[in-house]
């Protein structure tokens, strides 16, 4: 989903965060956040859980379905 690669890539870059760091709070391999941000690889949705919680967002949000965090 280019959508939530562009989201994550944004999010991560506004916090000054590398790929790496954003993995291990997310209990993820490197390899597949990297992934995930390249839009690789679509994540399962306990991930995209994850993902919200840790940005503080809506996981509506980073799937595209709204603009609003």
């Amino acid at each position: 989903m280019k959508i939530l690669s562009e989201r994550l890539f944004l999010l991560r870059t506004e916090r000054n965060l590398k790929q790496e760091e954003v993995s291990k709070a997310l209990g993820i391999g490197f390899q597949s956040y990297r992934r995930y941000e390249h839009d690789e690889r679509d994540p399962s949705a306990p991930v995209i859980v994850a993902m919200a919680n840790f940005f503080n967002v809506s996981s509506d949000y980073l799937l595209g379905l709204r603009d609003e965090r």
